[in-house]
């Protein structure tokens, strides 16, 4: 007979799950793995809440596995240390992304591309290599391989730091690949929500002219004045449109919702590139002539990397980047949620776990 999720391990735990499609979370105790030779135990005070977290506890993609305790920006405190562990010691300051495993010894995982690998563990409505369920970062502890912790700049507020874990990756990584981080090149930022704002920072941060496009024009004096874009352009006024095709140099597309990427494309100058981080829930259309004659790219990109998202927190530290939030009890969590659906945040909450989450 299986056993319930807190007599699977040793540790107990501490959380808020999900149990079935409406979404609502509540309080769920579990337990968590022993910490082994490899492995670090992380306190967490602060995690993200990202819009996947809205998609996953409805089951909205439909491979989620209830319970789910969801929560995959962690940010915390090491409280134990396995014996093989030497980056980590008690009491440092550490981050847990989007994944806490892969085989480790496949092609991608050889070139520091873990979040590729046919094998990966994701943070939570995963399996372990042990068969058990993993639970995310809504909860008071995580125990995770040294290989997927992060260690987290000083000067990194560890509040507004935690979207950057899952937002600043999956933006930074695909300007990375993708050749998209030029000075003086022009980049167009599709959508201002949790990945637009920081792909805006990141942008600036690297030289860029950013341009936010946006079908709301209230989110105008948002993007030049507050978050320091060059421009906006209103992508549901076909004369600015037109005024603007044939102008930047690359788009990073952040929208998840349903929408046409033919404007986006004929944006680009000749050779652009189009990269697309949003998961809309179903297919784009995807014009060919307009590639063809313009020898433009479209491409896709999915966070990043151990090491990259390790070298994307020491960049947004050294240049000043977090994300905008707003810092929430774990109990404001199911209204939170709520107002993510409707687009009604500015632009990331964050748990205050270490404050909040009471038994």
């Amino acid at each position: 007979m299986a056993k319930s999720p807190e007599e699977e391990h040793p540790e107990k735990a501490f959380g808020w799950a999900a149990r079935d499609t409406s979404g609502i979370l509540s309080p769920f105790r579990f337990s968590r793995r022993e910490n082994a030779d490899d492995d670090v135990t992380i306190k967490v005070l602060y995690c993200g809440v990202c819009h996947s977290d809205v998609h996953s506890v409805k089951n909205e993609w439909g491979f989620t596995n209830y319970p789910i305790v969801p929560g995959h920006e962690i940010v915390g405190v090491v409280t134990k240390a396995g014996k093989n562990v030497e980056k980590f010691k008690v009491g440092d300051r550490v981050g847990v992304g989007v994944i806490v495993g892969s085989c480790m010894k496949c092609e991608t995982c050889d070139q520091d591309l873990e979040n590729y690998c046919p094998r990966t563990i994701f943070t939570y409505n995963s399996l372990d290599h042990d068969r058990t369920k993993t639970y995310g970062g809504y909860s008071d502890m995580i125990v995770v391989h040294h290989r997927y912790v992060l260690r987290f700049p000083d000067n990194l507020a560890l509040d507004a730091g935690a979207p950057l874990l899952c937002a600043g990756i999956t933006v930074y990584s695909p300007m990375k690949y993708y050749g998209m981080t030029e000075p003086g090149k022009h980049l167009g930022v599709a959508g201002l929500g949790g990945l637009g704002h920081v792909a805006v920072k990141i942008g600036k941060a690297f030289g860029l002219k950013v341009t936010v496009i946006s079908s709301s024009p209230g989110k105008e004096d948002e993007a030049v004045k507050r978050l320091g874009a060059d421009s906006f352009l209103l992508s549901s006024d076909p004369a600015k449109l037109k005024a603007a095709m044939g102008t930047m140099d690359y788009i990073i597309d952040t929208v998840s919702a349903v929408h046409a990427l033919a404007p986006l494309i004929g944006l680009l100058k000749l050779n652009g590139k189009l990269v697309t981080v949003g998961l809309p829930d179903k297919p784009l259309e995807l014009p060919i002539f307009p590639l063809v004659l313009g020898r433009k790219l479209v491409g896709g990109s999915d966070i990043g990397g151990v090491k990259e998202t390790q070298e994307m927190l020491d960049f947004c530290a050294k240049h000043n980047i977090t994300s905008d939030i707003e810092l929430i009890r774990m109990d404001y969590i199911n209204t939170a949620m709520e107002r993510i659906a409707k687009s009604d945040v500015r632009y990331r909450f964050v748990i205050d776990v270490g404050n909040s989450l009471t038994q």
